[in-house]
């Protein structure tokens, strides 16, 4: 999780391009159901999606979930015809017919989870169906699927390639699999909707620095995951964690879209709703023991948004459960955070030997965050020239201009070397 421990960098936006987010998923989820061929389908949807991109600002559909299953299915029935054509099939997509009781939102069920364990199915290593799931389900670009996966795009793009090709192989049928196998597929959906909210938290690409309807589509997601297995404490933690992590949406950025720190941010702006289910969610799983990394992840975001300030945080509590997090998910996004949360209680100088063991961890080393993180705690540490050169040398590393602005003030506000 992006957490703000390391360093900030709000539903869902009402632009065409927010709308369109939204709504390709469910079109996409929609037309597999009715017609299979998820690779061309996913084809067809991109095409429905740039025509609506062109038609919209001039003339918006009254029902524009209907329209883009329409034109989508209409640009597949030409793909299937002429790949039929090639091949001599019999069958033709001409037969294929549309009705209005499968294009209409209403009454009709919402094909997104369904589409989320298909894409999570046996057929795919646990990577690409990470992979796959958030280019259909999440709407991600291949490169923000690279950056969260910490590979190079390239990578991203052949591993995304195989896993389209190896779904079409495999004809899975679209439907929601057996309570066996939908166990099988969980831990994969999980991380699938982890990193989907976290592209919307911390946006990688773009002028924001979050993509609200990323984050709202990971939640409802989670919260359909979590109806569909009530009884699963990682499923409730997973929910727990972006319910109290987007609660502080609205104070982390300024009025000119800067990141604002967790300790200079408004507390009174925070979701109470969020943060008042989010508790309560993780508060009842805990005790039943044997916590996974989710749960604990909550339960490092419950204790920062239950502090009336930032000086009262109980980062020692917070030390103690990044270390358990650390014996079941030892990544270097955590040794990261755990390194700012030693800080806190041991000193700068405690966190900083943390972050030399994580130098040669080319996961994280060439990473913005490592460099705005160590730019901090050099500064911490009385040690203004060399938190300089670090918070210059996450501001080289980042995509965003906005992290830039925010890392130049940092670098603004150090005393003269």
């Amino acid at each position: 999780m992006a957490d703000d421990t390391v360093a900030d960098d709000a539903g869902p936006g009402e632009g065409l391009e927010d709308l369109l987010g939204w709504l390709a998923p469910q079109v996409l989820g929609a037309v597999v159901r009715r017609y299979g061929h998820f690779d061309a389908a996913e084809d067809a949807v991109q095409e429905a999606l740039l025509a609506a991109a062109l038609k919209w600002p001039e003339e918006m559909p009254a029902n524009p979930r209907g329209w883009l299953i329409t034109v989508a299915a209409r640009r597949l029935t030409d793909l299937l015809r002429a790949e039929q054509a090639r091949r001599r099939r019999e069958d033709t997509a001409a037969r294929w017919a549309l009705t209005e009781e499968w294009i209409a939102p209403e009454g009709a069920s919402d094909d997104s989870l369904v589409l989320l364990f298909m894409c999570c199915h046996p057929a795919l290593s646990p990577a690409s169906q990470i992979a796959l799931t958030l280019r259909a389900a999440g709407g991600l670009t291949t490169a923000e699927i690279a950056r969260a996966f910490l590979v190079p795009e390239a990578t991203m793009t052949r591993r995304v390639s195989r896993a389209k090709q190896a779904v079409k192989e495999s004809r899975v049928p679209f439907r929601m699999p057996s309570p066996a196998d939908r166990a099988e597929r969980l831990g994969a959906v999980l991380h699938t909707l982890y990193l989907i909210f976290n592209e919307g938290y911390a946006s990688t690409s773009g002028p924001d620095l979050q993509r609200a309807e990323l984050s709202a589509e990971a939640i409802r997601l989670a919260r359909m995951v979590r109806r569909a297995l009530p009884d699963d404490g990682e499923v409730a933690g997973l929910l727990a964690l972006m319910l109290l992590t987007d609660a502080r949406r609205p104070a982390r950025t300024g009025p000119d879209g800067v990141p604002v720190p967790l300790a200079e941010q408004d507390r009174g702006a925070w979701n109470a709703a969020y943060i008042a289910e989010g508790t309560a969610l993780i508060g009842a799983v805990l005790p039943r023991g044997a916590p996974g990394p989710y749960q604990i992840q909550a339960a490092i975001a419950a204790l920062h948004d239950e502090a009336p300030s930032a000086a009262e945080t109980d980062w020692t509590q917070i030390v103690a459960l990044y270390e358990l997090l650390l014996r079941v998910s030892d990544g270097p996004v955590e040794r990261l955070n755990h390194a700012v949360a030693v800080a806190m209680v041991r000193g700068a100088p405690a966190g900083l030997d943390l972050l030399a063991r994580l130098r040669d961890d080319r996961r994280i080393a060439g990473d913005d965050r490592f460099h705005t993180v160590r730019g901090h705690l050099l500064e911490m540490s009385g040690e203004p020239a060399a938190a300089r050169e670090a918070y210059e040398a996450a501001a080289r590393r980042t995509a965003s201009p906005l992290r830039r602005r925010y890392l130049g003030a940092r670098i603004a506000r150090l005393p003269p070397a």
